[in-house]
C-alpha cells in the first residue's frame, strides 16, 4: 500500500508536465512482430498544465494502469485524453504506451488518430510511417512517405526526399521498398527542383535491393535532370565497378562540369581510385585537391601517403609536412588524431629510408593515440632490425599487449614481416607455419607461408600452399596470380600459367601487378607485341621497380635499348633495392 502512495505521489507531481516532454525509448521487441518506438525528433521543456481536473486523473489513471502491467486500459484512457486536448504528447504518449506493451495494431491507432487531428504534424506523420514499416506493412507507406515530403519546408524538400531510404534500413524486402518508395516520388522524380534527389534516393534503394543497373539508372536520369547535383554522382561512385563503366562516366562528367566541385567529392573518387589500385589517377585528383583547396588537411595527408608509397621521398615529407600544419589549426578531433598517427609513422618511414634513425625515433615519440602503439612499435622495432639488433626488436614487438586473438594474430605478422625485411626467411616461414595452426580459417597466412617457401626455393612446397589457397577460397586472385608467375618466371607449363593468371584478372581486372604477370608470361610465350602493351599500360598505371624490370627487359629483347635504360633508370630511382630489377640489370650485365 504504501509502495502505490508513493507511485500516485510521484505521478501527481509528473503528469502536470508529463506530456510536454519527450517520450523514452520502448524496449526491444521481436523482429518482424512488433514495432520500435519512433524516435523524438526533439527535447521539449516541460510547460504550465492546462489539464482540468478530471482530465489530469485520467490522465494519472492511465499512467497508474499502464505502470501497473494493465497496458489496454492505460492506452485507451491516454488516447481518450489526446482526442480530447488535441494534445501532441499525449497522443506520442499513448502510441508508446501501446508500443512498450508490444501492441502494434494499438500504437499505429494512436499514431493515426494523431495523424488526422493534426494534419500539417510531421512527428505525427512520421510516427505512422515508422510503425507501418516495423509492422512490415509495406505497402502502406506509400501516403505517409508523400506526406513526409510535403510537410517539408520547400528549402528542406531535396534534402527529406534523400533521406528517405533510411526508413527502409531495417526492412527485409528491400526490392519492395524500391517499388514503394519510386511509387511514392512519382510527381518529384519529374520536377527539376527535387529530381536529382528523387532519382538518388530511388537509387539508393535500387542498390540496397542488389539492383545494380537499376541504381546505376537512377543515377543517371538525376544527373541528367541536375547536372550540379551531388547526389546522382555520390550514388555512381559506390556503384563503380568494371562491370559498370558507366558509373565512373558519371562521376567523370560531373567533376569536369563542376570544377570548383567539393574536395569531399574529389576525394572520395581518388580513395575509390586507390581500391582498384589506379594509383596514378588517383594522384592525378589528389594533386586538383590540394591545389584548388590548399586548406583541405586530409588531401595533403592522402597525397603524401601515396608519393611515399611510390618512394618520392621529398614530395611525400612536403605534403606530410603540409598536413601536420593545416592539422594543428583545428579543432581536435578522433579523426585528426588517427591523421596524425598515420603521418607521423610515415614521416618515421621516410627518414628511416633515408637512415636517419634519430629522426625517425623523434617521429614515432609525437604519436598521439595509444591506439597506434602496435604501429608505433613495430615501426621501432624496424628501426633496431636496420642497425644490427634484430632480436632486440623481435622482443620489442613480443611484449606487445594482448587483449584479444586479434592482437595475438596482429603481433604474430608484425615479427614476421620484421623478418621479411631482414631477409630472415626461413626463421619467417617457421612463424608463418606457427600462426597457420593457431589460426586455421584464414588463408591469407597459408599464402604468406608460400611466398616465404618461394624466398627458401622450396618451389613444390610453395605450390603446395598456394593450391591449399584457393580450395579454401576460390575468389584469393592473389594466389592465382603468384602461382602463374612463378611458373612464368621459371619458364615452366606456360599455359597453365597464362590461365592462373587470367583467373586473378577475372576478380581484379584493374590490378597493375597481375597485369604485370600477365605481360610476362606473354613475354615468355614468345608474344613480345602483346607483352610490351601491357607493360605500356601496367606501368602508366603504377610505376614500380619490378614493373619496370619486366618492361625494361621486354624493351630490350626488341631492341629499344635506350627506352629500357631510361625505363630501368626510372625503377631505381622508385626503389634502387628491388630484387627483380637488379636481378635483372645483372643477369643482363647492365650498369646504369
Amino acid at each position: 500500500m504504501k509502495q502505490l502512495i508513493s507511485v500516485f505521489s510521484a505521478l501527481c507531481l509528473a503528469v502536470p508536465v508529463l506530456w510536454a516532454q519527450t517520450a523514452q525509448p520502448a524496449p526491444a521487441l521481436p523482429p518482424a512482430a512488433q514495432p520500435e518506438a519512433p524516435a523524438a525528433t526533439q527535447t521539449l521543456t516541460p510547460v504550465p498544465s492546462s489539464l482540468d481536473g478530471e482530465l489530469f486523473y485520467q490522465v494519472l489513471l492511465g499512467e497508474l494502469t499502464a505502470r501497473e502491467g494493465d497496458a489496454p486500459t492505460g492506452f485507451s484512457l491516454m488516447l481518450d485524453a489526446a482526442r480530447k486536448t488535441n494534445d501532441a504528447q499525449l497522443y506520442q504518449r499513448a502510441a508508446d504506451i501501446a508500443l512498450q506493451s508490444r501492441s502494434g495494431d494499438a500504437a499505429l491507432q494512436a499514431a493515426q488518430a494523431w495523424r488526422q487531428a493534426q494534419p500539417a504534424s510531421r512527428e505525427a506523420n512520421r510516427y505512422v510511417l515508422q510503425i507501418l514499416l516495423a509492422l512490415n506493412r509495406i505497402t502502406e507507406t506509400t501516403e505517409p512517405l508523400k506526406n513526409e515530403v510535403k510537410l517539408a519546408p520547400q528549402v528542406e524538400r531535396p534534402q527529406a526526399i534523400t533521406s528517405l531510404p533510411r526508413f527502409f534500413a531495417r526492412v527485409g524486402d528491400k526490392k519492395l521498398a524500391a517499388s514503394v518508395l519510386e511509387q511514392a516520388l512519382a510527381d518529384e522524380l519529374k520536377a527539376p527542383a527535387t529530381g536529382a534527389a528523387a532519382w538518388t534516393a530511388v537509387g539508393r534503394m535500387r542498390l540496397a535491393a542488389g539492383e545494380l543497373p537499376g541504381a546505376l539508372e537512377a543515377a543517371e536520369r538525376g544527373q541528367a535532370l541536375d547536372p550540379a547535383a551531388e547526389g546522382p554522382t555520390l550514388l555512381a561512385l559506390e556503384l563503380m565497378d568494371p562491370k559498370l563503366p558507366r558509373a565512373e562516366a558519371l562521376v567523370q562528367k560531373y567533376l569536369a562540369g563542376n570544377p570548383k566541385a567539393a574536395p569531399e567529392l574529389r576525394m572520395a573518387y581518388a580513395r575509390v581510385l586507390l581500391d582498384v589500385q589506379r594509383y596514378a589517377e588517383a594522384s592525378t585528383q589528389l594533386q586538383l585537391v590540394t591545389r584548388d583547396k590548399p586548406d583541405y588537411p586530409e588531401g595533403w595527408l592522402v597525397l603524401g601517403s601515396l608519393q611515399l608509397q611510390d618512394n618520392q621521398l621529398a614530395a611525400a615529407q612536403t605534403s606530410l609536412l603540409r598536413y601536420l600544419e593545416l592539422a594543428g589549426q583545428g579543432e581536435a578531433q578522433p579523426q585528426t588524431s588517427r591523421g596524425l598517427s598515420q603521418a607521423y609513422l610515415s614521416l618515421a618511414q621516410i627518414a628511416e629510408k633515408r637512415r636517419d634513425f634519430a629522426a625517425a625515433e623523434s617521429w614515432i615519440n609525437k604519436i598521439p593515440d595509444a591506439q597506434e602503439l602496435v604501429q608505433a612499435q613495430v615501426r621501432r622495432a624496424s628501426l633496431l632490425a636496420r642497425q644490427g639488433k634484430l632480436n632486440e626488436g623481435r622482443l620489442l614487438i613480443r611484449k606487445l599487449p594482448e587483449r584479444n586473438p586479434d592482437d595475438k594474430r596482429l603481433k604474430l605478422m608484425a615479427e614476421v614481416n620484421l623478418l621479411r625485411e631482414q631477409k630472415e626467411y626461413r626463421s619467417a616461414y617457421e612463424l608463418l607455419a606457427q600462426a597457420v595452426t593457431q589460426f586455421p580459417d584464414e588463408p591469407e597466412l597459408l599464402y604468406d607461408q608460400a611466398m616465404m617457401a618461394e624466398k627458401l626455393d622450396a618451389l613444390p612446397e610453395m605450390e603446395r600452399l598456394l593450391r591449399q589457397v584457393v580450395e579454401r577460397k576460390p575468389d584469393y586472385h592473389h594466389a592465382y596470380n603468384a602461382l602463374g608467375y612463378s611458373l612464368a618466371d621459371r619458364n615452366v607449363r606456360l599455359p597453365e600459367a597464362k590461365q592462373l593468371i587470367l583467373k586473378a584478372l577475372e576478380y581484379a581486372p584493374e590490378d597493375p601487378f597481375i597485369k604485370d604477370s600477365l605481360g610476362w608470361v606473354e613475354f615468355r610465350l614468345g608474344n613480345k607485341a602483346e607483352a610490351l602493351s601491357i607493360f605500356e599500360a601496367a606501368y602508366k598505371a603504377k610505376p614500380d621497380a619490378e614493373i619496370a624490370a619486366h618492361f625494361g627487359e621486354v624493351l630490350w629483347s626488341l631492341g629499344q635499348r635506350d627506352r629500357a635504360l631510361a625505363i630501368w633508370k626510372e625503377g631505381m630511382l622508385l626503389n634502387a633495392e628491388n630484387e627483380t630489377l637488379l636481378g635483372t640489370l645483372k643477369r643482363l650485365r647492365v650498369r646504369l
